[in-house]
C-alpha cells in the first residue's frame, strides 16, 4: 500500500525535506523500503540537516520499533566521524572472525591493550593495521 499523509498539506511524492517530523513518522510507521530509502539518502547526505534532525524526534515517537531501529541505525553511521568510523570496522572484524578480542589480539600479532584502544577508537590504527585487521577478519571468517 502507497504511503499517505494525514493532515499534512504536501504528498509523499514531496521532496523529503518537506515532510517534517510528521511526514518521516509516517513514513516509519506506515511506510515502505522505498520511502524509508528516501529518508536515509537524505540524511545521508546532509548528516546533520534538518531532515536528520527530525528523524531523530520521529524514531523516538515511532510505533514500528523495527524499522525505527533501521533508520536509528542509518542516523548514527551517517553522523559517525571517521575515528568512530574505523572504530566500528575494527569491532566488527573482530565480532565477524568468532574470537575473542584477546584472541584476536594474538591472532594480529599485538596486545589486547593495544587493539582495545583501536576498537574504542581511543587511538587510530595504521591504514596498514586496519587492512591487516580485516584481512584476518575475512581469513577467519572463511575458514
Amino acid at each position: 500500500m502507497a504511503l499517505t499523509f494525514r493532515n499534512l498539506t504536501i504528498t509523499p511524492d514531496s521532496p523529503v525535506n518537506e515532510w517534517g517530523v510528521e511526514g518521516i513518522l509516517a513514513a516509519i510507521d506506515r511506510g515502505g523500503i522505498d520511502d524509508w530509502q528516501r529518508v536515509a539518502a537524505e540524511v545521508i547526505a546532509h548528516p546533520h540537516g534538518s531532515v536528520a534532525d527530525d528523524l531523530a524526534v520521529a524514531i523516538e515517537l515511532a510505533e514500528s520499533t523495527s524499522s525505527a531501529a533501521v533508520l536509528r541505525s542509518v542516523l548514527v553511521h551517517a553522523r559517525e566521524t571517521p575515528r568512530q568510523r574505523v572504530a566500528r570496522r575494527v569491532r566488527e572484524a573482530i565480532r565477524r572472525s568468532g574470537a575473542t578480542q584477546a584472541e584476536f589480539a594474538e591472532r594480529l600479532g599485538t596486545s589486547a591493550s593495544r587493539l582495545s584502544t583501536y576498537a574504542t577508537g581511543k587511538v587510530v590504527p595504521s591504514a596498514v593495521m586496519l587492512e591487516r585487521i580485516e584481512h584476518l577478519a575475512h581469513q577467519a571468517g572463511a575458514a
